[in-house]
């Protein structure tokens, strides 16, 4: 809730315009001189406004008491709750320095100026309430500022960060791309492996066969056969290993 919103700031403008009256009438009352109609006017006046602003100041005290009961359901913090107390405890002591001193001079008349003198120094070395709420104001400007960079400096890590990971991302896919494309050539190596296997044994068989079967001649054949019958058995051996392995 904006300070243009929030009935707390309301609230104290309307009592701090009131102070300043107060303090105006009691500069006004100050220059008069003592014993006069004017003089006892204007203290019935700063008394009786005295007592209104703090009537005022005690309603403001207890709306800032229900407020710290649950900070977070009116949109406040302890920073702000502190700054509010702060404000209500300077009007209150104006008030009642300015109560104290006009008071004083009606009931002395004039007979210890000192002690009014004194009265109106404190209220003189009371800090000015816009000069704090001021200072105020600049220190929550410094803060937001200081939020916002932070905030912004944070927004940009994890821009970063997303797109870093983006990056990750995009690389991790690419490798399982190579992974994926490696198995399929695995497999396909494995077929391959697997037909020339299938190919060899079939071979085997056929030259076991053959190999018998040259036997069983040899045995019937003589010397001058069985020559012949190796060369032939030779040279069809090289022609079935060229048409196997060549072709």
């Amino acid at each position: 809730m904006s300070s243009a919103q929030d009935p707390f700031y309301i609230v104290k403008d309307e009592i701090q315009d009131s102070i300043d009256k107060l303090l105006s009438t009691y500069h006004q009352w100050e220059r008069i001189p003592s014993d006069t109609g004017e003089q006892h006017h204007l203290t019935k006046e700063l008394l009786s406004g005295c007592e209104s602003i703090e009537w005022q100041v005690d309603e403001l005290e207890k709306t800032i008491a229900v407020a710290a009961r649950d900070p977070s359901w009116y949109g406040i913090n302890e920073t702000e709750l502190d700054k509010r107390r702060r404000w209500t405890s300077n009007a209150r002591t104006q008030v009642q320095n300015v109560k104290r001193t006009v008071a004083s001079g009606n009931e002395l008349n004039g007979t210890s100026t000192s002690n009014i003198n004194g009265l109106r120094r404190e209220l003189m070395r009371l800090p000015d309430p816009h000069q704090a709420d001021k200072s105020a104001h600049y220190a929550t400007q410094h803060n937001d500022d200081f939020i916002s960079s932070e905030s912004d400096r944070q927004l940009l890590l994890m821009r970063q960060q997303d797109e870093e990971l983006d990056e990750l991302s995009a690389s991790v896919q690419r490798i399982g791309g190579v992974g994926l494309t490696i198995h399929e050539e695995l497999l396909a190596q494995e077929k391959i492996i697997d037909e020339l296997g299938t190919e060899m044994d079939s071979t085997t068989n056929r030259l076991d066969f053959v190999q018998k079967k040259v036997a069983m001649v040899m045995k019937k054949a003589s010397l001058k056969g069985q020559i012949l019958m190796v060369v032939f058995l030779l040279v069809l051996f090289i022609i079935l290993f060229v048409l196997v392995f060549l072709t």
